[in-house]
């Protein structure tokens, strides 16, 4: 479907999702997170659609936060359903189900910080800047970055972003776990995009699984996880691409794939 904010590309099984807002640094207004919303429970359903990589238009910002126009006239009751909303739209792209690539060219900061860390992974290019800048506006972030940010990084460093609001650059998210990989600019689209290749050559039930397995595996006990494990494991090996996977193996040739 057309996006007025989105721009949105299905090649190859891979799905191009680029906030458009430019002249906006790509700010989250309700407009962009309806969309997303949209547009994501849209790629859910695509059994075409197997990898998604989002990133922002132009080469200044990824998503350079909120729009602080639509936040400054925020009610106590309004900003706590925009919060509620946002987390339920962050929580789908987290757990959609296939992997989800933020390629961050520029600025990540509040709300973009936040949707970058519900992706799966994280390229950053050279010149990206991360941080969690909302306390310099009186509030906190609202979009799950308390949560996710230390689960990324540890509670310590987290905190340490979020009551500095500080931001550190692609470097500094790589060195402390933020983002995977950081490379220069003009590599970071096909980083991005060799990464989804290298995703999309293996079983998509078992990607699918395998991301099962570590989301809900982090919010049980560590048998309990072990458990969703073997369980998931066993459920592999009821897949014909499992069969397919283990027969070329054996007959030292590339498997093919069926998603069955």
């Amino acid at each position: 479907m057309p996006y007025q904010t989105l721009l949105a590309e299905k090649r190859e099984g891979i799905v191009w999702v680029t906030v458009n807002r430019p002249e906006k640094r790509n700010a989250l207004n309700q407009r962009v997170m309806e969309e997303l919303d949209s547009c994501f429970r849209e790629i859910a359903s695509d059994a075409e659609a197997r990898v998604a990589i989002l990133t922002g238009a132009g080469d200044k910002a990824f998503v350079a936060g909120a729009d602080i126009g639509e936040l400054a006239v925020q009610s106590p009751i309004s900003g706590r359903e925009t919060s509620i909303r946002g987390q339920r739209t962050l929580d789908l792209i987290e757990n959609l189900g296939k992997p989800v690539i933020a390629a961050v060219n520029g600025y990540a900061l509040g709300g973009g910080c936040e949707l970058a860390m519900a992706c799966t992974l994280r390229i950053a290019s050279e010149n990206a800047m991360f941080g969690q800048p909302e306390v310099k506006l009186g509030i906190i972030p609202g979009y799950a970055g308390t949560q996710r940010l230390r689960r990324l990084v540890g509670e310590g460093k987290a905190l340490e972003l979020i009551l500095t609001g500080e931001a550190i650059n692609a470097q500094e998210a790589f060195r402390i776990g933020l983002v995977n990989q950081a490379v220069p600019a003009n590599e970071l689209k096909p980083a991005a995009e060799a990464l989804a290749r290298k995703i999309l050559s293996n079983a998509p039930l078992a990607i699918k699984f395998a991301l099962e397995a570590v989301r809900h595996g982090a919010d049980l006990s560590h048998s309990d996880g072990e458990f969703l494990e073997a369980a998931l494991f066993g459920a592999c090996c009821a897949t014909e691409d499992m069969k397919e996977g283990t027969r070329a193996f054996l007959e030292k040739r590339e498997a093919k794939f069926a998603g069955k």
